[in-house]
């Protein structure tokens, strides 16, 4: 049996999946839309549906696709499962570079936001890719584990700056992932990460060549560095984006793409779309649970993936530890 063979059943269950989610989740809020009354033709319904139900569900799915690609392409150009925008500094650096924007320019736009978001995520990644590559390591948890404790002395400079002038609360809106304040007109640039997933499928396969090692992809004629440069900044863009739009959703990077490489192997080009759609998924069902778990009010989406994620990423470790017992 192909391996294309072999994906098909995934790929169709997990579209399955994310429309049916998808589905219900237009119907899950404080304000009430039925099919009943979007069928009779309530103005009422159809408005909060165009306005706030279907951007927030695009925006969970750009989100949550763009993100967990990320996550794939740090692990495959590391060579390491357990790298992602979480345990590499790059969701810390985004935030800082929001948080430094606010700071020089007050009520600064959403795309200067952005500009400064990317230029701190891009300078981050291209630091712990510096750090991994001088310094070797004999467990592959150990890189992650850097990787936290570099986010960690970034997350910890963006706070005291937020302390130090009385912006706590617009860190906490920052660092927070949440789709609440989603609403037509003020998702729009996840578009820019929806086309960035693309790119990245169309690159997939010198991703994968130079995951394999530089002196293997240079020897078949793959412009390594380049290569390189193109995924990392794809992910620290990615990442930046979604952070200033919604905030930070931990551990999506690195738990979606794990359970999709376990189940269809490294080939970034075939693993791809599941990683995306699964990502979607993932984060429409966290948005679903902080809808419903304290209705009418909600819990930020940044909180349920974190638990969720956490559990599963200790549960990758722990599996991980016993194969290699």
């Amino acid at each position: 049996m192909s391996a294309g063979t072999e994906r098909r059943p995934v790929v169709a269950i997990a579209i399955v999946a994310l429309l049916g989610v998808g589905v219900l989740s237009l119907f899950i809020g404080v304000s009430r839309v039925t099919p009943s009354a979007l069928w009779h033709g309530d103005d009422q319904a159809w408005r909060l549906l165009w306005v706030s139900r279907l951007p927030r569900l695009a925006a969970v799915v750009l989100a949550g696709s763009a993100l967990a690609v990320a996550g794939l392409i740090m692990q495959g150009l590391t060579q390491n499962r357990f790298v992602s925008p979480t345990t590499a500094g790059t969701v810390e650096a985004a935030s800082c570079g929001a948080m430094v924007a606010v700071l020089l320019f007050g009520g600064a736009s959403v795309a200067g936001r952005m500009v400064f978001a990317v230029v701190f995520a891009l300078a981050a990644t291209a630091i712990f890719l510096f750090l991994v590559r001088r310094l070797r390591f004999a467990d592959a948890l150990v890189v992650p584990l850097v990787g936290i404790l570099f986010g960690g002395v970034i997350e910890a400079i963006t706070t005291y700056l937020a302390f130090r002038f009385n912006l706590l609360q617009a860190l906490n809106t920052i660092t927070s992932g949440n789709f609440a304040a989603v609403l037509r007109g003020r998702y729009e640039l996840l578009y820019l990460v929806g086309a960035l997933t693309v790119v990245a499928y169309l690159w997939a396969d010198r991703f994968t060549l130079a995951g394999i090692g530089r002196d293997f992809a240079v020897s078949l004629g793959l412009k390594y560095e380049r290569t390189m440069v193109a995924g990392l900044a794809i992910a620290a863009t990615v990442t930046a984006v979604v952070v200033v739009v919604v905030g930070a959703i931990p551990f999506l990077g690195l738990v979606v793409p794990n359970i999709a490489t376990a189940l269809l192997g490294d080939n970034l080009r075939r693993v791809l779309p599941v990683t995306a759609i699964g990502g979607a998924l993932f984060v429409l069902c966290c948005d679903i649970v902080s809808r419903t778990a304290r209705a009418p009010y909600e819990i930020p989406v940044g909180t349920v993936a974190g638990v969720v994620g956490g559990a599963c990423f200790i549960a990758i470790v722990l599996r991980g530890k016993l194969r290699a017992a």
